[in-house]
This record gives C-alpha cells, structure tokens and sequence, in this order.
C-alpha cells in the first residue's frame, strides 16, 4: 500500500482502491472517500460448504478457514466475531492477497471470507457457495485520491460507478 500512496503523493496514479481508510501518518496529503460498505460472508466448495450451513455459525469449530493477512481492517474484524461466539476454526492459511485466498478457497483448503456486495461473482468465479453471513462483520471501501473534491473524470466515474452499482 505504500508504494502505491507514493505513487499517488507524485501524481503517478489517479486514485488507489483500499478496505480502510489512508490515516495521517501515510505520509502522503491525500483525502478518504468512502465508496460503500458491505456485510461479509463465509465461502467454500460445496462439499465443506454441506459440513457447516445447517448449524451456522455454530458449526465452524474446528472447521479449516482461510484468513486475510493480520494488518487488515477485515481479519481483526473477522478474529472480533469469532471471538464473540466463541469459535475455534483451524487457520490453514493467511493471505495478504484477496485473489489468492479464493483461489485456495477453491480447492477446498478451508473456507474464506468474501464481500457480499460480489457473492455471485465469488460463486460463479470461484464455484464456490456462501456458507452462512457474519452478523455484524462489515467490510468499508474507500478511494484515496490527492483531491478533497474529485473532479478527475476517471476517478469521478469509478467512484459514482461503485457507489450506484455495487453498495446500493
């Protein structure tokens, strides 16, 4: 992330996507705008998707689950519910990468976490199916962009775009 807020500082890159927002100590003068929020929810192959549904979430024990990297709004999100309910799944994995995550979700290492604004594009991309919602987990999306006000076309028109299509 900080290469590209480098690059965002030097009017390399018009706008950088993230889940959480750019905090003062970035370095670089650059301004948040939320794009929308979405509940999340626990994805895997049909098989160990057929293991848990029935007594989501109580069923996650011991269940193997794949999990973002540790320095994302997302996994502490994600380490606060199981917590909360009291769940022990085994971690078989940690991504930093979102795509790589699915994609060892695929094959049926364990189940991930996805955005529920996308799920049928995580199900018809990955064949996977949605395990069960997690009450209270939401994950933001912001564009970080050097403008308080966008006015670049480019950026105005990812950011309406996201707004209108994808968190309604």
């Amino acid at each position: 992330m900080s290469t590209l807020l480098t690059e965002l500082g030097r009017h390399s890159v018009d706008l950088v996507l993230s889940d959480s927002p750019l905090t003062p100590a970035g370095g670089v003068r650059a301004f948040n705008h939320l794009l929308g929020q979405s509940g999340v929810g626990l994805f895997g192959t049909p098989q160990l998707v057929a293991r848990v549904r029935r007594d989501f979430p109580n069923s996650l024990n011991r269940v193997p689950l794949l999990l973002p990297g540790r320095n994302t709004a997302l996994r502490r999100s994600l380490e606060s519910w199981l917590q909360l309910h009291e769940l022990t799944p085994r971690i078989r994995g940690e991504f930093d990468d979102k795509a790589l995550l699915k994609a060892f979700g695929q094959t049926g290492e364990g189940l991930f976490p996805g955005t529920l604004a996308i799920a049928d594009e995580i199900c018809r991309q990955y064949e996977v199916e949605l395990a069960g919602e997690l009450d209270g987990v939401v994950e933001h999306f912001y564009a970080i962009s050097v403008e308080r006000r966008i006015r670049h076309p480019a950026v105005l028109a990812i950011s309406s775009t996201a707004k209108s299509a994808l968190f309604t």
